[in-house]
């Protein structure tokens, strides 16, 4: 039966991959090391940042002790938000999809491995702020996707916030990366992909169902999805 939804962010309610990327590159640039696009797609999207910085840090010989590290971190931090005031990221489909959801009494939360400080900033001002009652970041876990840590996390969350008792199998979960929707089927939950990221040839596989726009998911498709047993 359905009873929530949970969001990934970045790619997924805000179009801030790219944003993201353009944010770290510039300050690896800083220290001598270019990370091209094509290859952070292909590695490193869907880690956080913490993760993101420790594994290029080890992939490209860059040295940095645990310090080196934490400052990068602070360093691409600054550089998001400059980024991150002056760009329009809500993607199209997402408002309307989530006023949907309210209407229907469908609980909401986010489930994302980016800083709690970036999903606040870009969702300040864009009117959706207020419909979530549950936001897991890469602060609240200790493992990044596909582990399900996150979303498990956000369930108890949800569950505790609401009173409500809710199974993996009443989730949905909207994904843009095979990381993310591995997540979600390792967590119980069904796992729907949205093609702003990645083909719909390459979600397929992982996902249950796979969309162009949030807004074309209709409240009963969803509830059909949650009566069918999760692919885990």
């Amino acid at each position: 039966m359905l009873k929530a939804v949970i969001f990934d962010f970045d790619g997924v309610i805000c179009d801030s991959e790219l944003l993201h990327y353009r944010a770290l590159n510039a300050v690896f640039n800083r220290y001598g090391v270019d990370v091209p696009k094509a290859v952070h797609w292909d590695k490193y999207l869907g880690y956080t940042d913490r993760e993101n910085i420790e594994a290029v840090n080890a992939d490209y010989r860059m040295g940095l002790d645990e310090a080196g590290m934490r400052r990068l971190m602070a360093e691409k931090k600054d550089v998001f938000e400059e980024m991150a005031r002056t760009e329009s990221l809500i993607i199209d489909g997402v408002t309307p999809f989530v006023r949907m959801l309210v209407e229907h009494d469908i609980d909401r939360a986010i489930c994302s491995g980016a800083l709690r400080s970036d999903i606040d900033l870009m969702l300040n001002g864009s009117g959706l702020a207020e419909v979530f009652k549950i936001i897991v970041t890469a602060d609240d876990v200790t493992k990044g996707k596909p582990d399900p840590e996150g979303y498990l996390l956000a369930l108890d969350k949800l569950k505790a916030a609401t009173g409500k008792d809710i199974a993996p199998a009443d989730c949905a979960v909207i994904e843009d990366s095979h990381w993310g929707l591995e997540a979600a089927t390792a967590a119980g939950m069904h796992p729907i992909a949205v093609t702003n990221t990645y083909s719909r040839a390459e979600l397929l596989q992982k996902a249950e169902l796979v969309v162009d726009r949030l807004d074309t998911i209709s409240s009963d498709i969803l509830r059909k999805l949650c009566k069918k047993s999760p692919a885990y």
